[in-house]
Formats: C-alpha cells, sequence, structure tokens
C-alpha cells in the first residue's frame, strides 16, 4: 500500500512540475520503488540510514539507466525518484522546535535531518561516480 502512495505522490509531483507523456508513469515507477526498497532494507537491517543508503544506491541506479534509454537528463529522474525519503517530518520538527524555544527537540532534529540528507547526498556520488568511471572505461577501449 505504501508503495502505491509513494508512486502516486511522484505522479502528482511529475505532473505538477510540468513533466509530460509516460516518463512520469517510469518516475512513479522509482519513486514507489524508492519507498518500497527503503521499507524492505529497513525491515531487515533495522538501520535508518543503511536503508536509505541502500535504497538511494539502487533507485539511483535504476534512474540513472532509464534516463539514458529514453534520453533524459539524469537529474531529473534522481531529483524525483528520491522524494520519498526526503527527511520532510523530522525538518518540520525541527523548525516547530526552534520556533517553540524547545532548543533539545530542534537540535536532535536537525541532527536526524543532516544524517539523512547526508546519506542520501553520499548515495548520490557514489552512483553518479561509479557510472561517470563506467563511461570513461567503455569510451577508452
Amino acid at each position: 500500500m505504501q508503495f502505491i502512495w509513494a508512486a502516486l505522490s511522484i505522479l502528482g509531483f511529475s505532473i505538477r512540475v510540468n513533466l509530460k507523456g509516460w516518463k512520469i508513469l517510469l518516475l512513479a515507477l522509482g519513486g514507489g520503488l524508492s519507498w518500497g526498497l527503503y521499507l524492505i532494507f529497513l525491515y531487515y537491517s533495522n538501520s535508518l540510514l543503511f536503508s536509505i543508503f541502500c535504497a538511494v544506491i539502487l533507485v539511483c541506479s535504476y534512474s540513472e539507466i532509464v534516463a539514458r534509454l529514453i534520453r533524459v537528463p539524469v537529474s531529473v529522474f534522481v531529483t524525483c525518484v528520491i522524494i520519498p525519503l526526503v527527511p520532510g517530518s523530522s525538518l518540520y520538527y525541527a523548525m516547530q522546535g526552534f520556533i517553540a524555544g524547545n532548543s533539545a527537540l530542534a537540535s536532535e532534529h536537525t541532527y536526524k535531518v543532516l544524517l539523512i540528507s547526508g546519506t542520501i547526498a553520499m548515495a548520490i556520488a557514489v552512483v553518479s561516480s561509479v557510472t561517470n568511471i563506467m563511461f570513461r572505461l567503455r569510451n577508452r577501449f
């Protein structure tokens, strides 16, 4: 059920940012995959950061492959499919803590936001670097 909601949210986001055609279905599939993979890894590892890292690695690999097949910039796919993993609730609670003057709550949620965001950024960088190296080696030989 959560897979479907994640896919529908990305479908709506894709329409909202004016993407057209059947690309939005591939984006919706990627968004659903990102949340589904996150839940699977979280179930088996019980580690929030590890599950986010693994899910982003796999979904960015999916994005690299699909974007190159249909000749769309990879950044469009990566940006859209990682949206379900962005720590929106933690960011909201951090801001609420800052506004309410509860610095302990705010710093706890800010720390969590920074950890998750850093994990997502590292996973994207790993996939992008590996893809770049693979294409350089392929073009060399």
